[in-house]
This record gives structure tokens, C-alpha cells and sequence, in this order.
């Protein structure tokens, strides 16, 4: 495989402390054989050192005792610094600052690949505390990520991490470990695998059940190019409840073109597990209570134990050879001695092993890796979310996402908003509505979390439901639902909903259903970057017939529209609303006017396709411009405004709150009243602006040449990770930007040039 044009980086010399991991790396390393040197120049050019290790019960991990203290002493001062503090790892990791590639410990001993797993271990929880990330996920494959290493012949054999939140051990050992500071921030590392970024991230992922297929199609593409190498996809049990998993599997069993899946089994299904729902408290889906019953079944297999069976489980065409690796293992069959699923969908099965026992799982991946013939393979490994940091295996997310945190006591370092978030606003006011109204019911896809629904949940559990990954059933259960009198509501963020855009097109909109869908993470997410940004929805669902399309400008008009779209029953609604926090009761009095005291209990339904002005034009001789918003950049809006104004500009603010129906009286009104016409929207091109221009071109409204206008959208690429407020700034939606605009359009360009534009 080509090495990538940009850069991957350089692991640390061994003399940077642990504090020193989140440094960005200083110069660019580009190849294997570079990475290889750079790490040369860092080290002593000695043997790794002897594994003279205490391996305690839980894999094998264990630390070096120091030199001064005698065995008693050294596990006195570990027991009490255990005592004190959660930062019990090793303080050094001499055989981590030796890898620059994963070639680097191939060649080691098991001790020492053990060892390397704890500091590994140690190292990524350390350098997730400086910068925050998907820390759970990524404790639970440190064991199955070394191993995999060491046993394929990466990156020319192709490992596919599903999701990819749990890719942060992999990122260290394939050399990322030095700019492992940068995660997720403006210019940094990605916070899931990237094409870019590495030539041992062969897919890129962020969204789930994709990794099946995209290795069978790597696997499809290497068998007609003659190649030999491997292609393994690691899925959790989480992901394989999406439906495009199954997709992949059939069709792999059909085609007979090697392809190595590892099921990482983490009995975590849905963030976070456990919320109430119609269902009970257990993970969605029969596949989660399936692979339990696997688990339970018979204890896990070693090596020894499991190689009876061995060899009358093999595939007819192979048992000939059966010999060459019967002292290794099959795994355990079903319950009752029967063909799993996975057999069933003609995988070979090999299972469950503990993901975090090396002494099993190196060898049996050694087997998988020597199985001849074209057969696709099933490894069912068990791990544990969170492992070995015990503030993540007690806590109930298993430390899925965490903020910046201290090590010893686990604490994370979030603040405390001012505002309400929007999730919350949502899930209060949909809770209020429900109170109402025993119809209303609400749907998730595996997100109860991250929509507010663990709330709606803990009030309604009996009119809660989460599907799993599962965004296309979601969206038609809805619509099923709706058929029946129901009134559905489904919470999905906008750019998972892009999973489910035909069943939302053909059973939703085309029947017109008053399905209600309520879509999080609508325009720029931050850290989480491109492939969770909610761009698109505006234009992808603008285009459909029989929607009405809402945006809230504040967590009051998000009230109000919570309300509208229940109160709604004649087709499909959309609330879309961002991430973050509201504006706060301040800003909501002496921004936008608002009169109330306090947040209302409940919301009120909004006329149909009704915006509102917030700032007329004075009409006092100033040139006149128009800025006509549709959802949170409003503040942005009225912020330029003030600018404008006090620049000699007479600005008028409207919120157009409705994308579809567009309210065509206050578009004709603003472009009859005003020169300059400046839409403001968080989403791509497509989106609102496109629906104003092409009523404004349909009524002749531009046809005299007297009305300038300008939709101000997303860029036309896709925005890297960063803060929002970065992001806001790169695609050019803050008030200085909007400002810039209509000075430009006024012909005021040396105003915006010589830097008069405020900030």
C-alpha cells in the first residue's frame, strides 16, 4: 500500500515523561522506514529490557518492582498509592518509547508484549486526560489492538475499525503517539481512523456497520488484483445490530472471498446502556441477548482445552491438513452443540475468547491468520468497556466520552453551563408534551443519551423506544406507528439520519405520515468533525414534497416548535436544532426582545410557516439591508446588525423559522423594502438560501436588478475537527463575516479590506 501524502508522526523519545505525550509532533515522518529511524535516533540502540515481571490475574499485566525496595516493601507502597489514587500505572514505559511502527515488537517475547499492553493501557488514559475523547471504547480493544499488531503484517494486511472511537491504542502503536495531544482540536489528530492521516488507516469510519463491508470490498478488490493480504474488520457488538452489518455478512458468505471479522463484544449497545425503555433496561435487539447466551454457554477457551474439538470442526475441504494446527483452538459452538448464526450465514465460528487474555488470543489469531481456503472467519472476542481504570468499569457510560480529567480521582474537568443545552430543552419539553398527550411516543437509534431520551425515558419507559443502530428501521417503526394514530417522535442526530434518508423519502414523506423527527446535532459539531456534522439535512430533506422544515433560533423557539410538531397531524415535521447550549434568558431579553421572566413550562404552537422580524429598519435614511436567518445564527445576525448600524447601515433582523413553508410574505416584503438581501443559515449549499433565491428568481423579484442577495451557508467541503467557535469562524458565519457581507454588497468594500470590519 501507498504511503499517504500526509503525515503520520513520530513517536516520542524514550525521555519524554507521560506528561509529555500530548505534545504536537515537531517534524513530519512519512514512511515506515522514517518512523523506523527517527525512533533509532531517540534510543540507546540496546535490546528491549528483560521481562522480569509480577503478572498479576487479569492478563498478565504487571510492573517491574524498583531495584531499592524488596518484594514486601514495593507491594506495601503499591497497595497504598493504590489507596490514595486511581493513577496506579507504571510511571515510565520504556518498551512503548521504542515503537515507532508495529514492526517494532513483532519480534518480541509474550512477557514483554503483555507488558507493552499496560503501558499501552496506561498511555492512552493519560493522554486522553489532557484532551478529552472516546476513552472507553478505546480501554477495551488495548489488548485485541496489540495482538492484532503483532499477529498481521500491518499496514499491508488491512485492519478496519468499526466506528473507529476505539481506534486512540492503535493511533499510539502505528505513529500518531506524539501528536496524540492534538485529538480532536483544529490542525490535530482525528478523533476516528482517517485516510489521511495514516497508511494504517486504510478506511476511515465515525459512523457504524461499515466495516464488513468495506474489508469484503477490500478483500473482493485484492483477490482480482492477485495480492495476498489480509483484510480484518473489528466490529462491537453495538455496530453489528445495523442492518448494513447483516448485508455484509450474507454477502460474504455468498461470495467466498476471505475476509477476517473480530466481534469485539462489550455488552454495551446503546449510549449509555441501561436507559429505560419499553423494552426494559437491557441492550436493544435480539443479537445482544444472542452473543450473552454464546458467552454463557461454556467458559471462555485457552488454547489447550478448545484444540480437541479443533479439528472436527474444521471445514470439510481443509480437515487433511488439521494436523498442522490442532494444538490450537476453534472456540466454543452454540448453545446445544448447533450452528451459530454467523455459521448459518456461512462464516466460520470461532468463540468466544477473552479479548483480554493474550496467552489465548495471540495464538488463535496466529490460526485464523494460517487457515487455508476462501471461507470468511468469525472471531467472537468478549472485552470489557473501560478496563483497567477503575473510574470508567464504575461508571455507568464506562467513560464512553469523557472531557479533560484527572487521572488520580477520575473527575473531568466540565463546566458548568449558564444556559440549558438544547438536548435538554428538547427532551423537557417533549416530556411536557407527553404529559398532554398519552399518544406521543419517542424512538432513538442506540442514542437515548445524546437526544435527551434517557430523560424522556426515566417519565415514559413504556413509550420509549430504542431501536439500536438501527436508523432505518427507526424512521419506518415511526411511520408504522403513525399509521395507527400514534405520534411518533424520532430523535436522531442529522447525520445519522442520512442512514435512513429512502425510508424517510418512500415510507414517511410520500405517505405523508406525521412522523415528527427531531434532529440533534443539526450544522457544526466541534471536536467531533466532519463525519458528525449535521450539514446536509436542510438540503436533503428541503427537496421532499409534504415536510415542514423548522429551525429554533433559542432554546424558547425550540420549546414552541417541540410543541408545533406534536401539535401538527396533516404530514411529516422536522425540528433541527445544533449542539451546545442556549443563549441564557439575558441575552433572549436584550437580543431578540424576549419578555418573560423565566423559560415557559411548556411551548406553544407556532403558526405554520410563519417567521418573525426582531429589528425593523428605522427607515431614517440610512441604506437598508435585510439580514433573514433561519435558526441559531440569529444571534450572529443581530450582532452584525449593531455593527452595521453604528456603521450609518439601517438594518432590518428577520427569523424565518420555517424553511418549508417558506413564509413567502415576509421574503416579498423584505426584498420590496431593502437593497440588500443577506440569508444566514448552519447548513450547505441546497439548503435555505437556495429555497429563497428560487422564489425570489420564480416571482421576478430580482428581474429589475434593485435587490443584491447573498446566502451566506457552509463552505463547500467538509469542516475538520475543532472547537465550533473555530468551525463557526473557517466557514465564515460569525457576525464580522455577516457584517463584511453586506458592506460588500453596499460597495463598501475598503471598509471590510482596510480591517474597519468589527470582530
Amino acid at each position: 500500500m501507498a504511503p499517504c501524502a500526509c503525515p503520520a508522526f513520530a513517536a516520542p523519545p524514550p525521555s519524554l515523561s507521560a506528561a509529555a505525550v500530548g505534545a504536537r509532533a515537531s517534524s513530519v515522518v512519512t514512511t515506515a522506514a522514517g518512523r523506523r529511524r527517527a525512533a533509532a535516533t531517540t534510543r540507546d540502540g540496546a535490546a528491549p529490557p528483560p521481562a522480569v515481571l509480577r503478572m498479576d490475574a487479569r492478563g498478565g499485566n504487571g510492573a517491574v518492582p524498583p531495584a531499592h525496595l524488596s518484594a514486601d516493601s514495593a507491594a506495601a507502597a503499591a497497595a497504598a498509592a493504590a489507596a490514595a489514587s486511581h493513577d496506579n500505572g507504571p510511571k515510565s514505559t520504556p518498551l512503548l518509547d521504542r515503537i515507532a511502527e508495529p514492526a517494532d515488537y513483532r519480534s518480541w517475547s509474550l512477557p514483554q508484549i503483555k507488558r507493552l499492553a499496560h503501558e499501552l493501557r496506561w498511555d492512552t488514559i493519560r493522554s486522553v486526560s489532557k484532551t478529552g475523547g472516546h476513552l472507553g471504547a478505546s480501554l477495551g480493544v488495548v489488548e485485541l489492538t496489540v495482538a492484532l499488531h503483532y499477529v498481521f503484517n500491518t499496514p499491508h494486511d488491512r485492519i478496519v475499525w468499526d466506528v473507529a472511537h476505539q481506534a486512540y491504542p492503535h493511533k499510539i502503536l502505528t505513529g500518531r503517539r506524539g501528536a496524540m495531544g492534538t485529538m480532536r482540536q483544529s490542525g490535530g489528530l482525528s478523533g476516528f481512523t482517517k485516510r489521511s492521516e495514516s497508511e494504517y488507516d486504510p478506511f476511515g469510519a465515525g459512523h457504524s456497520s461499515t466495516s464488513i463491508s468495506a474489508a469484503l470490498g477490500m478483500a473482493v478488490a485484492r483477490d482480482l488484483a492477485g495480492k495476498n493480504n489480509e483484510c480484518i474488520a473489528v466490529i462491537g457488538d453495538g455496530a453489528i445490530t445495523g442492518g448494513m452489518a447483516y448485508e455484509a455478512m450474507n454477502n460474504a458468505g455468498y461470495l467466498k472471498n476471505r475476509v477476517i471479522v473480530v466481534l469485539n463484544d462489550n455488552g454495551q449497545v446503546s449510549l449509555p446502556t441501561g436507559t429505560q425503555t419499553a423494552a426494559g433496561v437491557v441492550p436493544s435487539g435480539a443479537l445482544s441477548n444472542y452473543t450473552s447466551r454464546l458467552l454463557s454457554s461454556k467458559p471462555f477457551s485457552d488454547v489447550r482445552s478448545a484444540a480437541k474439538d479443533f479439528s472436527r470442526l474444521f471445514p470439510e475441504e481443509v480437515q487433511g491438513i488439521a494436523a498442522k494446527v490442532d494444538e490450537y483452538a476453534r472456540g466454543i459452538v452454540s448453545p446445544g452443540g448447533g450452528g451459530t448464526l454467523f455459521e448459518e450465514l456461512g462464516f466460520y465460528y470461532i468463540g468466544p475468547i477473552d479479548g483480554h487474555n493474550l496467552d489465548t488470543l495471540i495464538p488463535i489469531l496466529e490460526n485464523v491468520r494460517d487457515l487455508p481456503g476462501n471461507k470468511p472467519v468469525m472471531l467472537h472476542v468478549k472485552t470489557e468497556k473501560g478496563r483497567g481504570y477503575a473510574p470508567a468499569e464504575g461508571a455507568f457510560d464506562k467513560y464512553h466520552g469523557v472531557a479533560k480529567f484527572d487521572v488520580a480521582t477520575g473527575k473531568q474537568a466540565k463546566s458548568v453551563a449558564p444556559t440549558p443545552s438544547y438536548t435538554g430543552v428538547f427532551a423537557r419539553a417533549l416530556i411536557a408534551e407527553a404529559e398532554r398527550d398519552r399518544k406521543v411516543v419517542a424512538i432513538t437509534a442506540a442514542m437515548p443519551g445524546g437526544t435527551g431520551l434517557n430523560l424522556f425515558g426515566e417519565r415514559f419507559p413504556n413509550r420509549c423506544y430504542d431501536v439500536g443502530i438501527a436508523e432505518q428501521h427507526a424512521v419506518t417503526l415511526a411511520a408504522g406507528m403513525a399509521t395507527e394514530g400514534a405520534k411518533p417522535v424520532c430523535c436522531i442526530y442529522s447525520t445519522f439520519l442520512q442512514r435512513g434518508y429512502d425510508q424517510v423519502v418512500h415510507d414517511v414523506a410520500l405517505q405523508k405520515l406525521p412522523v415528527r423527527f427531531i434532529l440533534d446535532r443539526a450544522g457544526l459539531v466541534g471536536n467531533d468533525g466532519a463525519t458528525h456534522a449535521g450539514s446536509f439535512d436542510l438540503a436533503y430533506l428541503g427537496c421532499l414534497p409534504n415536510m415542514t422544515i423548522m429551525a429554533p433560533s433559542d432554546e424558547v423557539e425550540l420549546q414552541h416548535m417541540v410543541a408545533t410538531a406534536i401539535a401538527f397531524d396533516d404530514g411529516p415535521t422536522v425540528v433541527r436544532y445544533p449542539r451546545g447550549n442556549g443563549l441564557g434568558l439575558e441575552a433572549l431579553r436584550s437580543k431578540f426582545g424576549y419578555r418573560g421572566t423565566e423559560m415557559p413550562t411548556r411551548g406553544r404552537a407556532l403558526p405554520i410557516g410563519k417567521g418573525r422580524i426582531l429589528r425593523h429598519a428605522s427607515g431614517n435614511g440610512g441604506r437598508k439591508v435585510a439580514l433573514l436567518s433561519i435558526g441559531t445564527r440569529l444571534l450572529e445576525c443581530v450582532n452584525a446588525a449593531d455593527a452595521l448600524q453604528a456603521a450609518g447601515v439601517d438594518v432590518t433582523v428577520a427569523d424565518a423559522r420555517f424553511m418549508k413553508p417558506l413564509d413567502t410574505e415576509l421574503v416579498r416584503s423584505l426584498a420590496a423594502d431593502h437593497e440588500v438581501l443577506v440569508t444566514v443559515e448552519e447548513g450547505s449549499i441546497g439548503g435555505f438560501g437556495d429555497h429563497v433565491l428560487h422564489f425570489l428568481a420564480l416571482e421576478g423579484l430580482l428581474d429589475a436588478g434593485d435587490l443584491r442577495v447573498r446566502p451566506m451557508v457552509l463552505p463547500d467541503r467538509y469542516i475538520d475537527h475543532g472547537s465550533q467557535n473555530q468551525q463557526y469562524e473557517e466557514a465564515g458565519l460569525n457576525a464580522s463575516h455577516i457584517e463584511a457581507t453586506a458592506l460588500r454588497l453596499l460597495g463598501r468594500s475598503a471598509e471590510v479590506l482596510s480591517g474597519g470590519v468589527s470582530s
